[in-house]
């Protein structure tokens, strides 16, 4: 029975950290190739694994308070339709990605749009709502340098100045806001819609503390602060004040960062890989990395490529464009399925359907804008 019981966990967190175990069998891997020596310790991107860190732990605390979804509940409520309020809640998501990450914000939002959705008999929008939410994280984050993981990697690696990243990034972001919109008001009938009122309130006093340690985590992010304060400010402050945000934080994630780091860096040092993919992308790194998304993810795509090119413009945009498309163009895409199937068992092969219909149609829509801009 012990045995059958470890089996049980084990099996459990592979399914559950699928992409952090891919990432480790890669690196070792790699390994093989090119054996542990000195030169790993320079593969390790330090700042980006603490702003990270930093980020999602006052997230977690902030969401231990419900400051999100109370928040969140707050605005919905001012809409009376389902078409305003599948906007609102699509818009949370989208705002909640560039502040919070946008696996955090699916985590966050997407339970406030199974409660809106369930409390007012309006089930048959699930699975657009969540699609649009989806949308709306992984796009919504590339504005900001923290509102997606490889975002904060390649700030970090290539220094790119404040002003030029969102420069970078804005057309794409303005174009990704017009489609959502566009499809809510298409797909979403302005139907009368009912939330009942339920009494929640914030506590004051830890508020304005955790306020202030996620506006340290963000000024650390674009470089106002050593991230060596922010490491040593932010879990000293929550051991006495909420540990449970400590655990809650998404070690995987970390992980998973750290192997992809051994794994590309090994990568770039063998001669055949390197000549490979410096060929590919000098041929056209936005359309590359685009590709590279829908078979590896954006957050390793990113870290890959990196070795490859200086060409972070394009690189950036493709690893953002790129976050939709499959199911696993994006971490924060397997969230959304996951919580979607939990709670519409016999629909799977709709969502799907469904999500690729969209996403595809968005990256098609967001590649040709950017060819056309050149």
């Amino acid at each position: 029975m012990d045995k059958l019981h470890l089996f049980r966990n084990v099996s459990g967190a592979v399914k559950k950290n699928v992409v952090m175990v891919v990432a480790m069998v890669a690196a070792c891997i790699t390994c093989f190739f090119v054996p542990p020596d000195k030169a790993y310790w320079d593969y390790f991107d330090v700042k980006t694994l603490t702003c990270l860190f930093c980020v999602l732990a006052v997230v977690c605390v902030l969401k231990n308070i419900h400051f999100f979804y109370i928040l969140a509940k707050k605005i919905v409520r001012v809409f009376k339709n389902a078409r305003m309020s599948i906007l609102a809640l699509v818009y949370i998501t989208f705002i909640g990605s560039m502040l919070i990450a946008n696996d955090m914000a699916l985590l966050t939002f997407l339970p406030l749009g199974l409660f809106v959705l369930n409390s007012t008999g309006k089930n048959r929008y699930m699975a657009f709502t969540f699609i649009m939410q989806n949308i709306a994280a992984n796009l919504g984050g590339m504005l900001t340098p923290f509102g997606n993981p490889q975002n904060l990697y390649l700030y970090t690696a290539f220094h790119i100045p404040n002003l030029e990243f969102m420069k970078i990034m804005a057309p794409p972001f303005v174009v990704a806001v017009l489609l959502i919109t566009a499809c809510c008001l298409i797909f979403v009938k302005p139907e009368p819609l009912v939330l009942k009122e339920e009494p929640a309130v914030l506590p004051v006093g830890r508020t304005v503390i955790y306020l202030l340690l996620f506006a340290l985590a963000i000024a650390i992010v674009f470089r106002g602060i050593p991230y060596w304060i922010g490491l040593a400010v932010i879990p000293t402050v929550l051991i006495f004040m909420d540990r449970k945000a400590l655990k809650m934080v998404d070690y995987p994630l970390l992980l998973t960062f750290t192997f992809f780091f051994i794994f590309s860096g090994n990568m770039a040092r063998i001669d055949g890989v390197r000549r490979l993919f410096s060929m590919l992308l000098e041929k056209s790194t936005l359309l590359f990395s685009v590709i590279s998304c829908q078979v590896i993810s954006n957050v390793p795509s990113a870290i890959l490529l990196s070795q490859f090119t200086e060409n972070y413009r394009d690189l950036l945009l493709g690893v953002n464009i790129g976050g939709v498309g499959t199911l696993i163009a994006s971490l924060a895409s397997l969230i959304t399925f996951r919580e979607y199937t939990q709670h519409n068992k016999g629909k799977t092969g709709y969502y799907i359907l469904l999500f690729s219909a969209f996403n595809f149609a968005f990256l098609g829509i967001l590649v040709l804008f950017e060819l056309f801009l050149r």
